[in-house]
């Protein structure tokens, strides 16, 4: 009896060196070609680039804060993430829907080869959205007027956030090979950034974005965000689901499980070191900030007046001067020529997540400047240099609740090109009649009906007479206790209707 052995068939074409290497790469090519020019993924780049351009100098105006704008980079990203993990899930899943799975296996490339083209597709989608990032970080940092320093970590996180998205759509699509799985998903992921978003400080970093549920803008070196270690726990826990979608798909190899132990390690490490909180260093330089700000500041002098300020915003020293120059301007008697310190304060003890407002000084001429500025920033500063030339400090001006407001608001809005606009930014409720509050980096003031009837009077003239007017009745006008009916009456001003009472 004679027994017959069957050998498999071998191709008569020898293997190439490293042909299923390049089977995965020519694959991932193809991949990544396919999932940039899905439509949820085009749709999620159209609306990242076209919001990025159209709210090109809305935030910051000319004068933007890069501590501010790299954080600004990570919300968007969030949408192309999604748009990717859908993407992803879907392409993982074509084989599966169309019933070609069989016929695949023949191929030089099992399942677990084509989930590592499809991961590094996801890779090409990363790098893209790294490339809008750096476009949006670096059109804030070429404006003349920025100030400050950028973190890289903050800027890598967009990036990182669609990595992580479109290797978790990878690692769904070989648990669960239904298409439903992926949108139930992404509804979880909204439901989940809700949820941590609201918790204490260590158990919110563990989603992808991190906001500051505030406008305050502080020292670089006082943000206390540990940037640097949420890219790694970011970066740790992507390649961790990447690897894991290998072995899931049949990647069992030494290779592959040892890389998955290094990338939980990362994980691991990143999600520790960022939940340490506040160091007790950062808190010591934050008080020193908040309460002795000279210990921190250097000063420089211009035309007599002194200005201080943290050392990433010493170039904004000449945008403060033009504003004293141009307020003192205006101002009669002893106050045209009166030297004031400008002194730039910042409330940090409570960090980003603090809104605390800034208390009033007392010393003599001493005038408040925040770490904002343009926009309405500008008649802010300009109202609090124009209270302590009037009364003396902060203090006593924003106690000012007589008709000593009107020649103070002709100096905060009287040198603008448009006073009347000015006026309707520097107050509260965007008016420019009848009773408003006044807002300042520090108190505020408040404007009756009849102050703000005077000067409006007073801001139709042409504003050499308006100037002139004042400056003669200077000192009249400044008296404690004058009413708006005897400012209009000593300004040649019809006399005011509106109620003149302070709150």
């Amino acid at each position: 009896m004679t027994a017959v052995v069957e050998k498999p068939a071998v191709s008569g074409t020898p293997a190439e060196p490293g042909g299923p290497r390049k089977a995965v790469f020519a694959l991932a090519l193809f991949e990544s070609r396919r999932l940039l020019t899905r439509i949820p993924v085009l749709v999620a780049f159209a609306v990242y680039v076209g919001w990025t351009v159209w709210r090109s100098g809305k935030a910051w105006g000319d004068y933007p804060a890069l501590q501010d704008a790299d954080r600004a980079t990570q919300g968007a990203p969030m949408l192309i993430g999604l748009a990717v993990l859908l993407s992803v899930n879907n392409a993982a899943l074509r084989s599966h829907r169309h019933g070609t799975e069989q016929l695949l296996t023949v191929l030089v490339l099992p399942r677990w080869r084509r989930t590592a083209a499809h991961a590094l597709s996801v890779v090409a989608a990363t790098l893209l959205t790294a490339v809008c990032v750096a476009g949006q970080f670096g059109r804030e940092a070429l404006r003349p007027g920025a100030v400050g320093h950028g973190s890289v970590g903050e800027l890598l996180v967009g990036p990182l956030t669609v990595l992580l998205f479109g290797l978790v759509g990878l690692l769904m699509a070989g648990l669960v090979r239904s298409l439903l799985a992926a949108p139930l998903l992404v509804v979880l992921f909204l439901f989940l950034f809700l949820f941590f978003s609201g918790m204490d400080y260590g158990a919110r970093w563990l989603v992808p974005v991190v906001e500051e549920a505030t406008s305050n803008t502080l020292p670089s070196d006082l943000l206390g965000r540990p940037a640097a270690w949420h890219a790694l726990y970011l970066a740790g826990l992507a390649l961790s689901l990447g690897l894991l979608a290998l072995l899931v798909t049949g990647g069992r190899k030494p290779a592959v499980f040892a890389g998955v132990a290094g990338a939980l390690a990362m994980t691991l490490v990143g999600g520790v070191a960022q939940s340490a909180g506040d160091s007790p260093e950062l808190v010591r330089a934050r008080e020193r900030a908040s309460v002795h700000p000279e210990q921190v500041q250097s000063c420089v002098r211009r035309d007599g007046s002194t200005y201080c300020a943290f050392p990433e915003w010493e170039p904004r020293v000449g945008d403060w001067a033009r504003v004293v120059d141009r307020v003192r301007s205006l101002a009669g008697g002893g106050a045209h020529e009166q030297d004031v310190v400008v002194r730039q304060r910042v409330e940090a003890r409570y960090g980003l997540s603090g809104d605390a407002a800034l208390e009033s000084l007392t010393r003599p001429h001493e005038v408040t400047v925040g770490t904002q500025w343009g926009g309405n920033r500008v008649p802010e500063f300009s109202a609090a240099v124009a209270g302590v030339l009037i009364a003396g400090d902060e203090k006593a001006a924003t106690s000012i609740c007589d008709g000593r407001i009107v020649p103070l608001m002709w100096l905060a809005v009287g040198w603008e090109s448009d006073p009347l606009d000015a006026l309707r930014r520097v107050r509260l409720n965007d008016t420019v009649t009848g009773s408003d509050s006044v807002l300042q980096p520090t108190d505020g003031l408040y404007m009756t009906e009849a102050q703000t009837e005077v000067l409006r009077a007073l801001l139709d003239l042409p504003r050499a007479e308006a100037g002139a007017r004042v400056k003669d009745r200077w000192g009249e006008l400044t008296a404690p206790k004058i009413t708006a009916a005897r400012a209009a009456g000593l300004l040649g001003l019809p006399a005011p209707e509106g109620e003149d009472k302070c709150l």
